[in-house]
């Protein structure tokens, strides 16, 4: 092996073997540490946040939303002293241009913050619900990201289907978190939001709330943060062992997307920070990569979506020390109860 590589990580998608090249980095040996430790302790893989932004997935836009309204019904319900008086129907959350309706979902994640809280600072709702409750409330907020992945890639695919941002989250239920030092806030920075397919990247996003990107583009060029609709802009402080696999294609070099995030500096800085200021963890740290011909036999794009099209169930995972299978599916009648089960259990 390459002596700049730690290890391969294995992910097996049924008859498919995804081969993840992880680099050696200061982040990536505690990453590495921290996703053998939920691998030989068999932490629940949450497979119903897996794969995003498959814009013909299983998990389409009608299925989406239906989940949201029961989540939103199953709080009103609860009596805990919150009730969303919303109800999210394709015709209010897409537009004639095929495009999301940002409000709505602006308005989605703040719900969940003020259901949640933030970390350090857990919301008397969140104390006084049960754990069904608790469950729909995080509901809230998985459901939001997967449907804004879902609209974008739809979009995509009516209008240039290259752009369609397919991505595959591997993240586990009640992941130990570990804090980033100083080393690691040298692998952010806004260069690193233009992600390339295949790149594995770990999972920083722990803190309740939006990150700096994220309300940029769910908020507007013009926003300023002091009128904004979430109310918890933070940085990131904390990983785990979960992590992403792009599967889109890396924009960096096109025009639109220098545009972008040109924009995004100088919204950066109206709002009071400095974009070259890395410990605000913009971006996504890099910390290994696929291996796209010994997985796929190809690096064609095109070629990788139709294998994984097809595959959107992570049947195990493998790395040098440990390894699991997960004999489970979203699909399953009782996977709601699974859940809560692992959730009360903590791993």
């Amino acid at each position: 092996m390459n002596k700049l590589l730690l290890d391969v990580v294995e992910v097996d998608l049924g008859d498919l073997t995804v081969y993840i090249n992880v680099y050696d980095n200061s982040l990536s040996r505690r990453w590495l540490a921290a996703l053998d430790n939920l691998i030989a302790n068999n932490y629940h893989l949450e497979k119903n946040y897996c794969f995003l932004g498959f814009a013909e997935g299983p998990r389409n836009g009608s299925y989406l939303l239906e989940q949201i309204n029961t989540s939103i019904a199953a709080i009103n319900a609860a009596e805990i002293g919150y009730q969303i008086d919303d109800v999210f129907t394709i015709e209010t959350c897409i537009d004639s241009a095929h495009g999301l309706i940002h409000n709505k979902f602006n308005h989605l994640h703040r719900y969940f913050e003020d259901l949640q809280g933030v970390s350090g600072a857990i919301s008397t709702y969140y104390k006084w619900a049960d754990s069904t409750v608790r469950w729909h409330i995080r509901q809230l907020n998985l459901l939001c990201h997967e449907f804004e992945s879902w609209a974008l890639s739809r979009r995509k695919l009516h209008t240039v289907p290259a752009w369609q941002r397919p991505s595959q989250l591997m993240c586990w239920l009640n992941a130990p978190r570990f804090v980033l030092t100083e080393e690691d806030y040298e692998l952010f920075g806004i260069d690193t939001i233009n992600r390339s397919l295949g790149g594995v990247y770990v999972g920083v996003n722990k803190a309740v709330g939006k990150h700096h990107y994220e309300v940029f583009c769910d908020e507007g060029r013009d926003s300023r943060i002091n009128e904004l609709t979430t109310q918890t802009l933070k940085s990131q402080t904390e990983a785990a062992g979960d992590f992403d696999i792009e599967w889109a294609n890396n924009p960096g070099t096109f025009p639109w997307q220098i545009k972008q995030l040109k924009e995004f500096r100088a919204w950066l800085i109206a709002n009071g920070f400095d974009p070259d200021d890395r410990q605000l963890t913009i971006g996504h740290p890099k910390v290994g990569q696929v291996d796209l011909k010994r997985s796929f036999g190809t690096e064609d794009y095109q070629s990788i979506w139709a294998e994984l099209n097809t595959r959107q169930d992570v049947a195990g995972i493998r790395t040098s020390t440990s390894q699991a299978e997960y004999p489970y599916s979203w699909q399953d009648p009782d996977y709601q109860e699974q859940q809560i089960q692992r959730l009360e259990k903590g791993n």
